[in-house]
């Protein structure tokens, strides 16, 4: 399929080639939707934490003997039942949350998702970003030719570690590394800006 690349002026520059196994395959929302549970899941992080029975402290006398006080037996005032014990089935911070989902699914998640973006319009390819810009208001005044800062926009370039910084300023714009997509970003932003060289990255990467 063919597509157009723009210059930073947004002027039309050239039209290129985009593999067919990437851009355009069918849209998968079972997959996607998977891929997506499975890359939240993997980020969860178990903060909440209770103490069981043999975690808090104290209770290690026998409140009082076995028998003949007419009262209920007891081995421990730790004992959940008790004020001050430990909880029952209460969480722990050693749940493990992570689920497995394997490269051909992530891939073609994301391909799903490039292929569906394309034929929505809200892919656009540039030449190149200019990477000498180290300040957040140079980039803003580099992208409102290309982009409107008002929606949400994702860069995707070739050498996002010297654009990060400055992008991550910006409140409605992300970057991220041609090799390092995921299904999480490419739906969280409602339109995408390609690098050229990154379209190359992208095909030869993960369509392997």
């Amino acid at each position: 399929m063919k597509v157009d690349v723009f210059d930073k002026e947004n002027n039309k520059l050239e039209t290129i080639d985009l593999s067919e196994k990437v851009f355009n395959i069918k849209w998968n929302p079972d997959l996607v939707n998977q891929v997506l549970l499975a890359q939240m899941s993997n980020r969860h992080e178990a903060w909440a934490h209770t103490k069981g029975r043999g975690d808090v402290r104290g209770g290690g006398k026998k409140p009082w003997r076995q028998k003949g006080t007419g009262r209920a037996r007891h081995g421990s005032t730790r004992s959940p039942i008790w004020k001050g014990g430990g909880v029952t089935f209460g969480p722990t911070k050693e749940r493990n949350f992570i689920k497995k989902i394997n490269k051909k699914m992530k891939r073609l998640a994301i391909f799903s998702a490039l292929s569906q973006k394309m034929k929505d319009n809200e892919i656009k390819i540039i030449d190149n970003f200019n990477i000498d810009l180290k300040k957040t208001n140079e980039w803003k005044k580099e992208l409102k030719n290309i982009i409107d800062l008002r929606t949400k926009t994702l860069l995707i370039s070739s050498s996002v570690n010297n654009i990060h910084k400055p992008i991550a300023n910006m409140k409605r714009v992300g970057s991220i590394s041609s090799k390092s997509l995921n299904i999480y970003d490419l739906l969280n932003f409602k339109n995408i800006v390609l690098e050229k060289k990154a379209v190359e990255e992208i095909e030869k990467h993960y369509n392997k």
